[in-house]
């Protein structure tokens, strides 16, 4: 018995270790994803000390498109170290996934008689554990994309522009071209948007249609069950 719960908090210290590697590497992509951000505002970037240049020129904008897909190159699975994170946050939320569905199952075959067993007590605490740890990188990578699809900063540069227009009539024509590219790159970056993604983690495709349909239905199923009659989620 002592040999067992040794091995059990060992492996628990070694994956609960792993997991916090993960969140501090979300950290460090809203971090990069906010000093971004930052940027094209002068205030801002003297404040935390970055560069700092305005999207008036298209040279300047490519500039900008080109450091945003270099900075989000970096940050997507299947990239050098960041897979492993990737990999570690995965098997995470397949992890959580499999424990509430067992739990579903559990509960389905007999509610009353749920709490009675040690086991399922051990489910509940390792499933609350793993759903603080997804939600915390789940607010992380929520703001994270939040930052890199922020549409305001080049709405600002192009009401920037038409002001420029008005002042100085003589460069309308260098203005408008400016004007159109930054168009153009807005209807880029809502174009952009992975279509896999769960409140800001990237999701293998295979794993996001399970969550859908797999623990949904089953949560659908003990809700039902709880109350008596039929709920479809």
């Amino acid at each position: 018995s002592a040999i067992n719960f040794l091995e059990r908090l060992c492996l628990t210290w070694m994956f609960f270790f792993m997991m916090c590697v993960a969140e501090r590497t979300y950290k460090q992509r809203f971090l990069f994803a906010k000093l971004f951000s930052h940027i094209t505002s002068a205030r801002k970037a003297r404040k935390y000390e970055i560069p700092h240049f305005r999207l008036k020129k298209v040279e300047n904008i490519k500039i900008w498109l080109s450091l945003r897909s270099y900075l989000k190159a970096s940050s997507d699975p299947g990239r050098g170290p960041q897979r492993s994170v990737d990999v570690v946050v995965s098997s995470v939320f397949l992890l959580a996934l499999s424990i509430a569905f067992i739990c579903c199952a559990q509960v389905l075959k007999g509610h009353k008689t749920f709490l009675s067993a040690a086991y399922n007590w051990e489910f509940l605490m390792w499933e609350a554990a793993l759903l603080l740890f997804l939600l915390r990188l789940a607010s992380l990578g929520s703001e994270t994309n939040k930052k890199y699809s922020n549409i305001s900063i080049l709405l600002t540069e192009q009401i920037n522009l038409y002001l420029k227009m008005e002042k100085k009539p003589n460069k309308k024509e260098q203005l408008s071209l400016v004007n159109n590219v930054l168009k153009l790159s807005t209807k880029l970056l809502k174009e952009l948007d992975s279509p896999f993604r769960l409140y800001g983690l990237t999701m293998n495709p295979l794993i996001y249609n399970i969550t859908r349909v797999v623990i949904l239905s089953a949560v659908s199923g003990v809700i039902s069950d709880l109350l008596g009659f039929n709920i479809r989620v």
